[in-house]
């Protein structure tokens, strides 16, 4: 499995972002053109495809922040789905990052939203912040609560209010 940072200009960029506008509501991604300056422009921002035997399988987007990791879109394209991939990912980042890693899961009001969660509880992660109000991507679109999940990869934590205020400032551009 590898991991492979992409730019707009890159032939896998048209996979990433087609495979993000179908694996997430448009409420849960920004604008495309912000996208696309952030993945050609922001330092903290990888925007990545994820290959299994040169074979495009999912994307992962993610920030570098102070003190921790924070996973901005993790997905495996339908066709590759339940095949391990996204464990390979997790664990793949585990062996790599030297920090903590934090993500955001819908809260557990059905199924999917529960396997989700467990999923990533079978992955390390636990429950980090209940009382989290991610900010609307875009103008006019909605505010979702949702939790926090972390993985300490054996590292300290920052505290739930210095990694919402971490997201809020660099990936929504919002005072908290």
């Amino acid at each position: 499995m590898e991991l492979k940072e992409i730019h707009t200009e890159d032939s896998e960029y048209g996979f990433a972002e087609r495979l993000l506008q179908t694996a997430f509501p448009e409420d849960e991604y920004r604008d495309l053109a912000e996208q696309r300056r952030n993945t050609d422009c922001n330092p903290l921002f990888s925007n990545n495809v994820i290959l299994q035997d040169g074979n495009l399988v999912g994307i992962l987007a993610y920030w570098k922040l102070p003190g921790f990791y924070y996973i901005e879109h993790l997905a495996i394209s339908p066709e590759h789905r339940n095949g391990g991939y996204g464990r390979k990912v997790l664990e793949c980042l585990q062996e790599t990052w030297d920090m903590p890693v934090v993500l955001e899961v819908e809260l557990p009001q059905d199924e999917m939203s529960r396997r989700r969660i467990g999923f990533y509880e079978r992955a390390g992660y636990r429950l980090f912040a209940k009382d989290y109000l991610q900010p609307a991507y875009r103008p006019g679109g909605k505010s979702l609560s949702l939790y926090l999940m972390v993985n300490d990869l054996g590292c300290p934590v920052p505290g739930e209010e210095e990694v919402k205020r971490g997201i809020y400032a660099n990936v929504y551009n919002q005072a908290m």
